[in-house]
């Protein structure tokens, strides 16, 4: 097969797991609370993680741990998994799985809006157009399609919906300037983020053993929205004789998603929530292309 070929392999793999992912968090909060849900996938995670640096040979990475890398790797996982799995699973108890998976997805266009007060970007006629076809998305999904009434179907969920999106954007814009290998790192930060899940778990919840839906469920979570997805993922684009050639597949994801949400969760797909999912990919693509031109 050739490297590209497989390039396209790993990468349609990673998008079809990952369109799995919404359907799999509605499906496991129907046994577990959120915190309980994030204390055993997170677990689940460190684990897969730790087996990788094994496999990889990377585990004597571990014993070359700074100072300013765990205080680095103690503030990603704040943010990641601790404060940005909590937030969004909040919303999918509060929201259908159609409507919080997709306003997730708004997290480039935060992305954009957050580089202008932490990176010192401006932002262009194009970005900020981006970002209304992009908002008016939001607005189509969480309104079913009345925009004018601006009734949301949930404010609360809603808003944690798209708050999401911020702390992952902060999350990405951290963790771009953190230059350590990618595994190590991200074991490190998921180690950091199950000791505040760990403590959020006690004081809000309580821990005790799932059942077995439970069990399935955060060990799907762990292994392939946490876990070895990622891994797979950056094994397509470094495969890839570009990263475009296979970066631009993941906008495949949420539509997939809705498939899936419909035949495993059963929920009735909307056209709004379509319409909507349309205008924000628009909206991201638009941004994208605004970059590109930049640059040629």
């Amino acid at each position: 097969m050739r490297k590209q070929n497989k390039a396209y392999l790993f990468a349609i793999i990673a998008v079809l797991l990952w369109s799995t992912v919404a359907s799999a968090f509605k499906i496991s909060l129907r046994y577990l609370d959120i915190f309980q849900l994030l204390f055993f996938s997170s677990l689940v995670s460190i684990i897969v993680l730790f087996c990788l640096l094994l496999i990889q040979h990377k585990i004597h990475l571990l014993k070359k741990i700074s100072k300013k890398n765990i205080l680095s790797s103690a503030i990603l996982g704040f943010f990641n998994p601790f404060l940005y799995y909590l937030v969004l699973l909040k919303a999918y108890s509060l929201l259908q799985a159609q409507e919080a998976g997709t306003l997730n997805y708004i997290w480039p266009i935060v992305l954009v809006l957050l580089s202008i007060p932490l990176l010192k970007q401006k932002i262009s006629f194009v970005s900020l157009l981006a970002i209304l076809i992009s908002f008016a998305g939001i607005i189509i999904i969480s309104t079913h399609g009345n925009i004018f009434s601006l009734k949301f179907s949930n404010t609360l969920g809603v808003c944690l919906a798209v708050g999401s999106a911020f702390f992952w954007a902060i999350y990405w814009i951290f963790n771009i300037k953190d230059k350590r290998e990618i595994i190590s790192k991200l074991f490190l930060n998921f180690v950091f983020g199950f000791i505040y899940i760990l403590i959020a778990t006690l004081i809000f919840s309580k821990i005790e053993f799932p059942v077995l839906e439970g069990i399935l469920g955060v060990t799907y979570l762990g292994l392939f929205e946490m876990g070895i997805t990622f891994v797979i993922w950056l094994k397509a684009l470094k495969l890839s004789t570009t990263t475009a050639k296979v970066s631009n597949l993941i906008y495949i994801a949420p539509f997939v998603s809705l498939i899936v949400i419909r035949f495993a969760v059963g929920e009735q797909i909307r056209i709004s929530t379509v319409a909507g999912l349309i205008f924000i990919i628009g909206g991201i693509l638009l941004q994208q292309f605004s970059n590109k031109s930049k640059v040629n």
